[in-house]
């Protein structure tokens, strides 16, 4: 397990693994799990090691607003913030591809910070890497027409993946940009005539 965190978390220094290791709280959640849910209390902040997890809001109507990915070497800042504060979420977090997760109970999370620096260094980036990304998205919404908004989000997931070949359904962009199905559709189809996608059957294919 050391040579697996230190390479998934590099900057994690030689003691603050084996204090991970020694918490011995390793849980794997298969695609489709919720694992955070609105209105939950938070008793663990968690770290990614493998797979991915979408994060994203849920309004009373039960429609989905997606704001961002876990992946392997990130933490989700939410968690660290309503356990910290003992708070309910806001947020729902689903698996998309089957994670591995290292569970941080609250206790820990405060005693590392003092004890180590580069678990100190790591939260604070993890906030701050947030809080930009969350702001892309505000401004996403408030100062972007759905077709802006649509190019944004398909070059988020194209980062995401590390990759232009994107495996999204015309209703799930739908859902996540809180949309219908047929304004994406067409929406897509105009950015193909402009030659900045490929339409295939299954997938999206994203022109750099």
């Amino acid at each position: 397990m050391y040579n697996t965190i230190k390479k998934i978390f590099p900057s994690f220094s030689n003691e603050l693994i084996l204090d991970i290791e020694a918490n011995d709280a390793v849980q794997s959640f298969e695609a489709g799990t919720i694992i955070m849910r609105t209105g939950q209390y938070i008793k663990n902040t968690i770290l990614v090691t493998k797979g991915k997890i979408k994060v994203y809001r849920e309004d009373e109507e039960g429609g989905e607003f997606f704001m961002y990915y876990l992946q392997p070497g990130q933490a989700c800042a939410i968690s660290m913030v309503c356990a910290t504060k003992n708070e309910k979420s806001q947020v729902m977090a689903k698996v998309v591809e089957d994670v591995e997760l290292i569970l941080v109970p609250l206790s820990l999370m405060d005693k590392w910070m003092m004890k180590h620096r580069s678990w100190y260094e790591f939260v604070i980036h993890t906030y701050r890497s947030r809080f930009e990304e969350v702001l892309e998205v505000i401004d996403s919404i408030a100062f972007r027409a759905m077709d802006e908004r649509l190019e944004f989000y398909l070059k988020r997931h194209a980062a995401s993946c590390g990759c232009g070949d994107l495996k999204l359904s015309h209703q799930e962009i739908a859902s996540d940009l809180n949309t219908s199905r047929e304004v994406i559709s067409r929406l897509l189809k105009k950015m193909e005539q402009r030659n900045l996608v490929k339409l295939h059957r299954n997938h999206i294919e994203l022109i750099q």
